[in-house]
């Protein structure tokens, strides 16, 4: 226990240094904007949770009912997280981390090394789960005044849950990790990331949540309610999970130990068959993964045509970086399951407008499909921005330590960032544009909807791009492990507020001009001269957030990285 002790001694040491000040400037800026946003969304999941579960209570016999399956389908999605989750941070600490050939030089057993890799993977994966699931069952334990004894539990089951995951992922890798030639751990990523989008889909149609909504679809409240039933297979860790709070919740004391003790030997006996196999089978992993890895896929070449091509109008050296950036990107094969998913999640975004029940509300459809249409604007400007975060917002950190090859090549700074922004922004405004396009013409929409919703994203497509690339090169950690979890820096956190409020600031500017100028539509009416001129400035000050958002945080990254 000593030994691992102190392979953990380092990262908690530097956790410690991370609260210090650096440089002589103080972390609590930092500390304040993390804390309250943390508090802002603790809060806001509390109060909605809270709400949700008094209204169940207000529906006889059946409020009881729906607040249990709300359980069953947050501990199945808790538990999903989590092994998605584990599974990408155990392959990174226990074969892809760059301080691995000095743990393995040194006086230790492999299984030693894997165990204390396996706790750091553990505590990276599940302590947001552990965190801010709390609110979510404390608004149970308030709602149904139970007592201590009932957070006791909740707690030990959640930590159980993540434990039973995390056993299980590093099991799947060690597997993984062995079966696979040399040199191919970083395929695993692409084979889960694969696994996972087929997984969403799947779980997501099956339960055709659009006819949640339409009553008359089912013959009976029996039915209606089979409708929303999860797994609850009793070999499931997830039935024990879920029957343990149920339990807790209702004061059946036989019950709810009998589960936790379920739960808790599971969780142990994952943990010590993992440590089993770790002693035979992790090091020769290891000592694969060092090798060079080979392509997964080789590269399609066509006679007498070379893609490079297509960028001959750049100058020479701008050529040179972008076709360095495009193949940088496509050879990190650890980008191709972030890319599966998204386009799983953008084909399930695009799927559910089709299906939207509209007739079926006591609203005009044509309110209905024009509001969509509207909030479309907003919604599809949050998936840019997830995408953005995920692949632009890291690229200049992406540069490592050979960011000096930058700037000694005869390239300016300048022209540097803004190769990148035009790398990412045309496909990016191509993707966002079919977004929108697509699920109007599914909401079959009004002509001057379609128009403002092309505009609009129009202009924010550039401004999220930009301040990506500005703050990336402002915020750039060129020494990072994995320049990709720059996102979840500082940096990353100030981009995705800075979006939010971009994005927020221009639909509310947009949404009263809007307003007047549909209705007048509807009623064959002229607007005022006063709603107008309304219009003109609302219009006006947003596009000139949106050009202040484009241009200003490039300058400042420029800035920025001209004085390193």
């Amino acid at each position: 226990m000593n030994t691992i002790l102190s392979l953990l001694r380092p990262r908690i040491l530097s956790a410690i240094n991370g609260l210090r000040p650096n440089n002589g400037k103080s972390n609590w800026p930092r500390f304040f904007m993390y804390g309250s946003l943390g508090i802002i969304f603790w809060t806001g999941t509390f109060i909605i949770f809270y709400r949700v579960l008094f209204y169940f209570q207000s529906v006889q016999d059946f409020g009881d009912i729906l607040a249990m399956k709300l359980i069953s389908m947050l501990i199945i999605t808790f538990f999903t997280l989590l092994l998605f989750s584990n599974i990408i941070n155990c392959l990174s600490h226990l074969y892809l981390s760059q301080d691995l050939p000095l743990l393995h030089s040194l006086p230790v057993s492999s299984k030693k090394i894997f165990f204390s890799r396996w706790i750091i993977s553990t505590f990276d994966s599940s302590w947001m789960i552990v965190a801010f699931s709390f609110p979510v069952f404390l608004s149970y334990g308030l709602i149904y005044k139970a007592g201590i004894i009932f957070y006791v539990i909740f707690l030990a089951a959640i930590i159980f849950m993540c434990l039973i995951t995390s056993a299980l992922s590093g099991i799947l890798v060690l597997f993984g990790a062995k079966i696979l030639p040399a040199g191919r751990i970083r395929t695993i990523l692409i084979i889960l990331g694969v696994a996972m989008t087929l997984f969403l889909i799947l779980v997501l149609r099956f339960t055709r949540p659009e006819q949640l909504v339409n009553p008359d679809s089912f013959a009976s409240v029996v039915l209606y309610l089979n409708s929303m039933q999860t797994p609850d297979s009793p070999l499931l860790p997830t039935t024990w999970i879920t029957d343990t709070i149920k339990a807790a919740l209702n004061g059946e004391i036989k019950s709810c130990l009998f589960n936790i003790a379920l739960t808790g030997t599971c969780a142990l006996m994952l943990i010590f068959i993992s440590n089993i196999i770790a002693q035979f089978a992790y090091f020769n992993g290891f000592s694969k993964s060092q090798t060079t890895p080979k392509r997964l896929f080789a590269p399609v070449k066509y006679k007498g045509y070379n893609w490079e091509s297509l960028l001959n109008f750049l100058p020479r050296e701008s050529k040179a970086f972008a076709v360095k950036e495009i193949r940088t990107f496509f050879r990190d094969s650890a980008q191709w399951p972030q890319l599966f998913l998204m386009a799983a999640l953008i084909a399930i975004y695009i799927y559910n407008f089709s299906v939207l029940p509209l007739d079926n509300f006591p609203i005009k459809a044509v309110y209905l499909q024009n509001l969509f249409s509207f909030l479309n604007i907003g919604l599809a400007a949050f998936v840019l921005t997830a995408i953005v975060a995920r692949f632009v917002f890291p690229a200049v950190s992406m540069e490592g330590e050979a960011f000096w090859i930058v700037q000694a090549a005869p390239v300016s700074i300048k022209r540097f960032l803004w190769i990148k922004f035009f790398l990412y922004y045309i496909p990016l405004i191509i993707l966002a544009e079919v977004l929108v396009v697509v699920s109007n013409l599914l909401l079959r929409v009004s002509p001057f909807m379609m128009f403002l919703s092309t505009i609009t994203i129009f202009c924010l497509v550039p401004a999220i791009v930009g301040m990506a690339v500005g703050l990336g090169a402002v915020y750039a950690d060129f020494k990072s492990e994995n320049p990709a979890q720059t996102v979840t820096s500082f940096g990353g956190l100030l981009f995705m507020i800075l979006c939010f409020c971009l994005i927020a600031s221009v639909v509310i500017l947009e949404a009263g001009p809007v307003y007047y100028i549909f209705m007048a539509d509807i009623r064959a009416q002229s607007i005022s001269l006063l709603q107008l001129i309304w219009s003109v400035i609302s219009f006006g000050f947003a596009s000139f957030l949106c050009l202040l958002a484009f241009f200003y945080p490039i300058y400042l990254g420029e800035k920025k990285l001209g004085i390193r």
